[in-house]
This record gives structure tokens, C-alpha cells and sequence, in this order.
């Protein structure tokens, strides 16, 4: 197994501000609704104006879904939003959406999931959505959708997109053992066809195309809830061949069963390929890879990782995890995790006060809870969440969907904080934000390795430039590898600036936003 090492830049012994965040205004909005509404209840986090500042779509179950611009303006000023849902968006049964740029027209889409038929919505650039055109082919049936992620497979003029559906609400012998299908929309040319169907399906909460090996080519996880398949289910890894294929145990692949919510994939071990992350109920399994199969293996309980029950209060019964997301959030060269939880509605084999989870990574690489410190221990029913950087100053703010009760949004205040850097990647179309590629940033004897993807979370994604925390770094040095497979040399660059990075012919220019 590979040894996890922690990616420290720092000089031994150094102290760190502790990570703070405070509570700001929000225009209110609930994710409310019944069973159909225990799941879900995402948040999607891109810029849909051009003006660089993050904007916000919650999913609202049986209330409308909300668009909330960012009116911040001022880098580094306090989080400022106002809500401004076009009609378009403006629908019930939304239970999450991501954002990707659909058509290749350099504007950013909406891919929005729902209990009935799914939408793809078409940006203008100023926050406005309508329908995609009829042209685009793309038809979705009525179904109860959890999980969403997209890629580009090589020659494809549109992404190839996956829809992960949960229980099938038509089965008369359901709920349990009741698991719908999935389904892979590949496109033709410049339309879509009737979508493969994936099955066994296992009820998906999360879904995630990932290349896992670095090999050229994204395969596609799902974590499943194993409270309604309850049994003969598993997590899956697809193999995305011309006809998709399960991985197998001759193929690496080790079967297990968990009550899965949310996917996380980040390089943490500075060999270059993705961990994994998976919310649950009870523990949050942080998976290290092993060998070169598609194998990855629990982490000691002594790193800290599990998050498994409440650590506030006195309700000693296990934890229910959901959105979980990595984000170097005190910017010392160290990811963190955030982890939205809260039960599902009254379960109670789980926690009812269950307040969410900031595990912070030390130098030694353990991690520990922070939130109540931290000032993000909200005890509210937590799904979907944005760890992003909402006012442009290099750290990372919070953004939670609750059930039953409102969005709550975090400015993040640590005190001295270190340098960092944001890196969005552009290219001709048809895949303008080079989803696949790779970052690599060198930081002194340590590389950081990013993934460019779409998906993952619970129903909630972001399109947004990659965040680093660089500790006392001051420089870094750039690499990128396109989705294609074509690798830049090796740039030098400064701290604490957002960087687009376009690719040219031979090389690539770079320009401060």
C-alpha cells in the first residue's frame, strides 16, 4: 500500500492561524419536501455574469429553486448576494445541479437534476437560462435523480453526461430492494440519443467520472445507499469502454457495502493519483490507493478521518454524512475536509443533533475537528455544500443547503492567513474548461496533483478556478496536462493571484483575473 505522507511546505514547528469563518446574510431559502426530499438538496457554485465572483443555485425540493448572484463586488469585502431566479429556474423537484459549459460556447450550463424529468439549461452569461435547443437531442423520463457527473470521451463534440437515479418510485413492491436504473447519455455527432442504461443500479447518491490511473480516460464511480438496495448491492466502478463494463475482483476491484452519500476524489499522498473520500452513515471511509489496480483501501482510524459521530452534544449515536469536500481552508499547504451531515429525517438508529464536521490536516497529517472552533458546528438537517471562494481573497468560504430550514452562508475570517494561488484552465472548445486535465503545482520538493471534473458531492458541483494553499511559498511552478494528454513545460509563477491559463498552440499564456 502506498504510504499516505502528508504535503507540508511549511518550516517544522510553525505555528498556524487557526481556521475561523462567521456567519453572513443570505436571501433565505429552504430545501423542504417529503420522502422523495430526504435526499438531495444541492448547491451549485460558478460564475454566471462574468464578473469573476461566485454565484450560487440551491436546490428548493417541493419550493422553487433559487439563483443567488453574488453582489460582493469588492474583493475581500463580506459576502453580499441577492436572489435573482430567471423563470427558467424557477422549478420544483430540483434536488441538485452542476454547472458545465454544455455546447462548447465558452458560457456556462446548468445541468439540473430533480424528482421528474431533468433539465439542461442553457447560460447566457448574464444569469439567465432557457431550455438547450431541441437539437440537442437530449430527453429525459420521469425519475427520482440523485447523482449526475459528465466528461469528455475523446472525438466528442458534447460530454458525455450520467444521471443517477434512486429508489424507482413505480415499483409496487418497493421502497427496499427497489433500486431504479441508471442512465449514460453518449452523444452522436451533435445531439444525444436514447441514454445506455446502467445496471444493476444500487440507488446512487453521488456519481463521479474520474481517471483514477491517470490512463486517458475517465471511468465512472457510484456510491450507493445501501439502506434501499440492503442487500447482494455494492459501490461500482464502471470501466468506460465502447460497451461500459463493471470492474471486477480479477480486475483489482474490492467489493464493499456502505450507505453511500458523497464522493470526494483528491490527490493527497503526492503520488499524483486521486483518493477517495466517502460520506455514510456512520463512518466517512478516506480511501487510499493501492497498487496499480482499481483497489483502494480504508484509512487507519487514527487519522482521523472517520468523522462517525456527533462531536457536540450528548447524542452519542452515529453520524450521518452527506456533502463531503476537500479545501485547504488556513491555506498552509494542507487540505481539509468539510462535511455536511444531519439525519435523514427521524432515523433513530442515527444522530438527530448532529452538527457538521471541519477536520483540519496537522503537520503530522492527522486530522482533527475544528468546526465548533471554527464556527461552522451548525446543527441544522446539512445536504449539499460549496467550499469555495466567494469573495475572491484567497480563502475558502462555506455555503450549505439545510433541510426544512435556510441556506447558510460563511465568510471566512482566519486570522494571518498563508499564500495560495487560483488556477482556472481554458481551451478552444468543445471542452472550453478542459475538463480531464490535470494540474500539477510544484511547490519547493512537493506536488500537488488536481483532477479537472465534474460531479461528485452530494447533487451539489462548482465551476470555478482550483484553490491551493501554499503556506509560506511565495512561488509555484505550473504544469498542466490537457484532457487529450498534451503537457506544458514547467512555469514559474507568483502567490496569491487567480490565474487563467489558456492553452495555445505549443504552450499556453497567462493572464491575472
Amino acid at each position: 500500500m502506498r504510504k499516505f505522507a502528508v504535503l507540508a511546505i511549511l518550516a517544522p514547528g510553525l505555528a498556524l492561524a487557526d481556521p475561523a469563518f462567521r456567519p453572513v446574510d443570505a436571501p433565505e431559502h429552504i430545501y423542504a419536501g417529503g420522502w422523495e426530499h430526504f435526499v438531495g438538496g444541492g448547491i451549485a457554485a460558478f460564475d454566471c455574469n462574468g464578473d469573476h465572483f461566485p454565484d450560487l443555485v440551491a436546490a428548493g425540493g417541493t419550493n422553487p429553486a433559487s439563483l443567488l448572484v453574488n453582489e460582493t463586488g469588492t474583493r475581500g469585502a463580506t459576502p453580499r448576494f441577492r436572489a435573482a431566479t430567471p423563470a427558467a429556474l424557477a422549478v420544483t423537484g430540483v434536488t441538485g445541479a452542476y454547472p458545465l459549459d454544455i455546447d462548447g460556447d465558452g458560457q456556462l450550463d446548468l445541468a439540473v437534476m430533480r424528482v421528474g424529468e431533468n433539465i439542461l439549461l442553457k447560460g447566457a452569461g448574464d444569469c439567465s437560462f432557457e431550455p438547450m435547443d431541441a437539437t440537442l437531442g437530449f430527453k429525459s423520463d420521469d425519475r427520482w435523480t440523485t447523482a449526475f457527473s459528465a466528461t469528455w470521451e475523446d472525438g466528442r463534440d458534447l460530454p458525455t453526461l450520467v444521471f443517477g437515479n434512486y429508489v424507482d418510485r413505480t415499483n409496487p413492491k418497493g421502497p427496499f430492494e427497489a433500486c431504479d436504473i441508471n442512465q449514460l447519455y453518449r452523444p452522436v455527432g451533435t445531439s444525444y440519443t436514447a441514454p445506455t442504461v446502467l445496471e444493476p443500479g444500487y440507488c446512487a447518491l453521488s456519481a463521479l467520472f474520474s481517471d483514477w490511473n491517470r490512463q486517458g480516460r475517465a471511468d465512472l464511480r457510484l456510491s450507493n445507499d445501501r439502506h434501499y438496495y440492503v442487500r447482494g448491492g455494492q459501490e461500482q466502478l464502471w470501466a468506460m469502454e465502447a460497451e461500459p463494463r463493471l470492474y471486477t475482483a480479477e480486475d483489482g476491484w474490492r467489493s464493499y457495502s456502505l450507505w453511500g452519500m458523497g464522493i470526494a476524489s483528491r490527490d493527497m499522498n503526492g503520488d499524483g493519483l486521486p483518493e477517495v473520500y466517502l460520506s455514510s452513515m456512520g463512518d466517512q471511509l478516506f480511501q487510499i490507493r493501492e497498487g496499480d489496480g482499481p483497489t483502494w483501501v480504508t484509512a487507519a482510524f487514527g487519522l482521523g478521518t472517520a468523522a462517525h459521530r456527533p462531536h457536540l452534544g450528548d447524542d452519542g449515536r452515529p453520524s450521518t454524512g452527506w456533502h463531503i469536500a476537500f479545501g485547504d481552508v488556513n491555506n498552509d499547504g494542507r487540505d481539509d475536509v468539510f462535511i455536511a451531515k444531519g439525519n435523514v429525517e427521524q432515523m433513530p438508529s442515527n444522530a438527530m443533533e448532529d452538527p457538521n464536521s471541519l477536520l483540519v490536516q496537522g503537520e503530522d497529517g492527522v486530522f482533527h475537528e475544528a468546526s465548533v472552533e471554527a464556527g461552522v458546528a451548525s446543527m441544522a438537517r446539512s445536504r449539499g455544500a460549496a467550499l469555495v471562494d466567494l469573495n475572491l481573497d484567497g480563502l475558502l468560504d462555506l455555503a450549505v443547503v439545510n433541510r426544512r430550514v435556510p441556506v447558510e452562508i460563511y465568510e471566512n475570517t482566519t486570522p494571518a492567513p498563508r499564500h495560495w494561488l487560483e488556477i482556472e484552465l481554458s481551451q478552444s472548445g468543445p471542452n472550453t474548461r478542459a475538463v480531464g486535465a490535470w494540474i500539477d503545482l510544484r511547490v519547493g520538493e512537493k506536488v500537488y496533483s488536481r483532477e479537472i471534473t465534474v460531479g461528485g458531492g452530494h447533487a451539489s458541483g462548482a465551476a470555478l478556478p482550483e484553490h491551493f494553499g501554499l503556506g509560506d511559498a511565495e512561488t509555484a511552478d505550473l504544469r498542466v496536462t490537457w484532457p487529450d494528454g498534451q503537457a506544458t513545460a514547467w512555469a514559474e509563477i507568483e502567490a496569491d493571484c487567480i490565474l487563467r491559463v489558456t492553452r495555445i498552440e505549443n504552450g499556453l499564456t497567462l493572464e491575472r483575473l
